[in-house]
């Protein structure tokens, strides 16, 4: 519960790194139940707006500002509720958009460390509904004796060293932000004259051939970045694609999330290059590697890896920082594809725990 510290309110807090993302973890009784003043306090808490977030807990990126409010959930067929909130660096505004994936992964820990969820002897399954977009996940968080581990010898790639592993499972992502899975109803669709495959697997993405940017689709982030005809191109394109997937006006919101596609360079199925919208990951999100998977599993789709799937496969999805492993499971193909089962492998870290403060006035009556 939130105290008051003289003119400033402390918040209890969980710092959590969720697969290739860090954020706040908090208890939703916890923050305001108002959304204006709610926002004003997580903008308060991560510094924003300033690109260095220096008067808050943020990163200063996109990937390291981000939250998850979580509650014992209000489903029967799930325990916790988890609303990702994504806090704009430079921008005094708060996005519930979208899901993420990987700030998904500690929520099962947190559910667990917090009390929310009753740990078992070994592992512990912890089901939770995705509030942003309705869907759901199961969690399978180890928990020897009752408490929840971090360390062990999973490796993600874009995160150092080894962790215990996290085994995510989505149950029911296909189409949860556009409707659809193919939000079109096409495999394949022109956009200012460039094909692309517009799909919605837990996230919606627009899949473009890097060399129809004319890239190769193996530069740095920064690189692309720094490219300025193309991020104006790529976001041309997302603004239609945006309307096209049933998303409305885009403009300021942070789906579609735009995935550049290259033969793959080190093995893998599919190597990728993805604007989260504006900035380029350093890796791929947890969702945007499943649709992308999906899109590698659907014939004559941009991203059609001629397997003529059945059945199950792991795709390695090849990012600027290593690979994403997506194990799908799927029936049918072409329009008629059907997402039977998306699973993955994260890790999580509980990196501090304790009280974030903001000023007192944003919890009270006064005028925001």
């Amino acid at each position: 519960m939130a105290r008051a510290q003289g003119d400033q309110r402390s918040i209890p807090a969980y710092l959590m790194r969720g697969g290739t993302s860090k954020g706040l973890y908090f208890l939703a009784d916890d923050l305001p139940a108002d959304r204006v003043r709610r926002d004003a306090v997580l903008l308060a808490a991560m510094g924003s707006p300033d690109t260095r977030q220096i008067d808050g807990v943020g990163g200063a990126h996109p990937l390291t500002s981000k939250i998850a409010v979580v509650s014992k959930s209000t489903r029967h067929d799930a325990d916790v509720d988890y609303l990702f909130l994504q806090v704009v660096v430079d921008k005094a505004e708060v996005s519930d958009t979208q899901n993420c994936g990987n700030i998904l992964a500690g929520v099962g820990p947190f559910a667990i460390e917090t009390g929310l969820v009753v740990a078992q002897d070994g592992f512990t399954d912890v089901r939770i509904h995705m509030v942003n977009t309705g869907a759901l996940a199961k969690a399978r968080v180890l928990t020897p004796h009752r408490r929840v581990i971090y360390h062990g010898a999973a490796r993600i790639d874009g995160v150092p060293g080894t962790h215990a592993p996290i085994m995510m499972d989505f149950l029911d992502v296909a189409g949860s932000s556009c409707g659809a899975l193919l939000p079109s109803g096409n495999v394949i669709d022109e956009v200012d004259g460039v094909k692309v495959t517009l799909i919605d697997n837990g996230m919606p993405v627009v899949v473009i051939k890097a060399a129809d940017m004319g890239l190769s689709g193996y530069e740095s982030p920064a690189e692309i970045e720094d490219n300025a005809p193309v991020r104006a191109r790529v976001e041309a394109i997302r603004l239609k694609a945006g309307l096209m997937m049933n998303l409305g006006d885009v403009t300021k919101k942070s789906v579609p999330k735009m995935t550049l596609i290259a033969p793959a360079q080190h093995g893998g199925d599919v190597s990728t290059r993805t604007f989260i919208p504006h900035r380029v990951h350093e890796a791929i999100g947890v969702l945007g590697a499943v649709s992308v998977a999906t899109a590698c599993a659907l014939q004559g789709s941009v991203a059609d890896a001629g397997l003529a799937m059945k059945g199950s496969k792991t795709f390695q999805i090849e990012h600027p920082t290593g690979f994403f492993s997506v194990e799908m499971q799927v029936e049918g193909e072409g329009k008629q594809l059907k997402v039977v089962r998306s699973a993955l492998l994260r890790t999580a870290r509980l990196l501090m725990r304790g009280e974030v403060l903001v000023a007192a006035s944003l919890f009270a009556g006064d005028p925001l």
